[in-house]
């Protein structure tokens, strides 16, 4: 009995098209593609983490300039 594989098809611009049917050049821009999607993907994490972070110091500051206007009166 043959089993059979359902060949890896990737989809650019709503075309269709197998893996193994690319060049090697196209192979590597697919996996530069991926590597950089990947990049993109991490930095926005990162700079979901440094504006929380700096929300956090503003509302310390607003905290402390409240602080200090209300002991100077």
């Amino acid at each position: 009995m043959a089993e059979q594989t359902a060949a890896q098809t990737v989809t650019i611009d709503g075309k269709e098209y197998a893996m193994d049917q690319l060049s090697e050049d196209a192979r590597n821009q697919l996996v530069n593609l991926r590597v950089t999607d990947q990049e993109i993907s991490r930095l926005q994490q990162q700079l979901a983490i440094v504006q929380t972070a700096r929300v956090a110091y503003a509302n310390a500051l607003k905290k402390e300039l409240d602080s200090a206007e209300a002991a100077a009166h």
